[in-house]
């Protein structure tokens, strides 16, 4: 699916592929910007670059295609940034001349979205989502989820298993959960942007989230993992998952800022949440950053993507929690201020 939102004429369509967005363009304005990436935080970032461009001029055009094709747009220098959940590495990172900029922008919660028609609340144990996607349970009324959910007509039916088709920081951080805390599924399928998932008949796979969102809404008995406010935003059920400490959490902002309360970043801004810890922590939790390069872009747009940055770590942060997204901590606000001076030199 590819949605276009371009605030000249305030123009929304709909087609299927990827996601653009554009900010209004002041009539004085000639600076303009363009992203690719990440598909996890693209609701709140259309609605960043939006209230952007109606404030500043600023044209930003970004196209959610991805975690793995921002990377390589970033890569190749034919985007001016770039978005991922799954923070650059230090090999990816050493394959861009003069360096890069990451800065963690918002985080958010992977959700297990279902189709079950007249089940308007189910839980799924930390031994049971795992089979799931490993293909290991394949019936909604497995006496494994049955046990979880007492009083619950659970059908006789087969589940879907909904998995992404393209290289994606939200399968990142969803399979590494999984392979965090089930060894069989940390030593057959992994955690990566892509994985070999099971090549069984009720695994299917679509692109981005919104193509998760779209499949799992459309299929009855389906399950798939998409970003928390997709399903807020399309009114998808999701499981509540049990933690760490054994309590089915129910994602939202308050189990998801529990979750990320340990969280410390590194020397290159990244920390991974595979298992928080935590009584009311939600289980699958992440930062998803920006990308910028050190060096090798003309003042105009060194200083519009400061300005972009600086809009998302201030008015941008309030538009979070309502879009289903965590707001970042003070200190990692305060961190990435300071980081942000490093693009451009």
């Amino acid at each position: 699916m590819k949605i276009g939102i371009f605030t000249k004429g305030a123009k929304v369509a709909a087609v299927a592929a990827a996601m653009v967005v554009s900010g209004t363009v002041a009539q004085a304005a000639d600076t303009s910007l363009t992203g690719s990436g990440a598909s996890f935080p693209f609701p709140l970032y259309s609605a960043w670059f939006k209230d952007f461009g109606q404030k500043t001029g600023i044209e930003v055009n970004y196209q959610a295609k991805g975690s793995g094709g921002g990377i390589e747009d970033f890569t190749n220098r034919v985007v001016d940034f770039a978005a991922s959940d799954a923070a650059m590495n230090d090999e990816e990172m050493a394959k861009v001349d003069g360096g890069v900029v990451l800065l963690p922008m918002t985080a958010g919660e992977v959700v297990l979205a279902y189709n079950l028609d007249g089940v308007s609340e189910l839980k799924l144990p930390r031994d049971v989502y795992p089979k799931i996607f490993l293909g290991e349970i394949t019936k909604w009324n497995d006496e494994a989820i049955a046990a979880a959910n007492e009083g619950v007509d659970l059908p006789d039916e087969n589940i879907t298993v909904v998995v992404r088709s393209d290289s994606s920081g939200t399968s990142f951080n969803f399979t590494n959960h999984l392979a965090a805390i089930s060894k069989e599924f940390e030593s057959t399928v992994g955690g990566g942007k892509t994985v070999p998932w099971p090549k069984a008949s009720n695994f299917v796979a679509a692109p981005g989230n919104q193509g998760i969102t779209a499949t799992v809404k459309q299929t009855p008995g389906a399950i798939g993992y998409i970003e928390y406010g997709y399903a807020q935003q399309t009114n998808t059920p999701y499981a509540l998952l049990e933690n760490q400490a054994g309590n089915f959490v129910k994602a939202g902002p308050e189990a998801g800022s529990a979750a990320l309360a340990s969280a410390e970043l590194d020397e290159n801004n990244v920390a991974f949440i595979v298992d928080p810890k935590g009584e009311e922590a939600y289980p699958i939790a992440t930062f998803t950053w920006m990308l910028f390069y050190k060096s090798g872009q003309d003042a105009d747009t060194v200083a519009a993507l400061k300005e972009m940055i600086n809009y998302g770590l201030t008015t941008g942060q309030t538009m979070a929690d309502k879009l289903g997204y965590i707001p970042l901590p003070e200190n990692i606000i305060e961190i990435n201020k300071k980081s942000m001076e490093e693009i451009g030199g």
